[in-house]
């Protein structure tokens, strides 16, 4: 099942023009051997930091000239949401605590969506996620948290909100 939800979780157009070929399956690869259970933390903080040294291990498992902090954190943020949205991995390795933790995976349309919010006038312009520095990335979230908690949902699932709203849905 882990492997399945790599496989989905990391499509084409996830990481295109990331700068090198073999990012896609480099990618997969890595998430398909995660230990997910690293993942069931007590606090937010741990949590935090699993995320972060899961990025780490990512970017330098992505081929030269791809090894950027962005996409790692784009993949490893799709593929987390994605295991929480099956109930199978969800369960088996009881993570229904990461829905308030994880964060919105980050794009250029969620970027101009979380801009366009009242409380994101102040955010930095959208580069790349090539260019996404840990720094710009924390700003995004933040904000990501206060307009979800005001739309009464959890950050993680902004994207799929934004995602409709560019397709004429609401």
């Amino acid at each position: 099942m882990q492997g399945r939800i790599a496989e989905l979780a990391i499509g084409t157009s996830t990481l295109r023009n990331q700068g090198a070929p073999g990012v896609l399956s480099a990618a997969r690869k890595f998430l398909k051997q995660l230990d997910l259970a690293a993942f069931r933390t007590r606090t937010p903080e741990r949590f935090q930091a699993r995320l972060n040294m899961t990025t780490r291990h990512l970017k330098g498992r992505l081929p030269r000239g791809a090894r950027n902090w962005g996409a790692a954190r784009k993949a490893v943020n799709i593929f987390l949401r994605d295991v929480l949205y099956n109930h199978y991995l969800r369960s088996r390795h009881t993570l229904n605590r990461l829905e308030e933790w994880l964060e919105v995976p980050l794009d250029r349309d969620v970027a101009a969506a979380l801009r366009g919010e009242s409380e994101g006038a102040a955010l930095p312009r959208w580069k790349t996620i090539k260019r996404l520095t840990p720094d710009v990335s924390r700003r995004y979230q933040s904000v990501a948290q206060v307009v979800a908690r005001r739309k009464g949902t959890q950050r993680v699932h902004l994207d799929l909100h934004y995602w409709r709203r560019r397709d004429g849905g609401t």
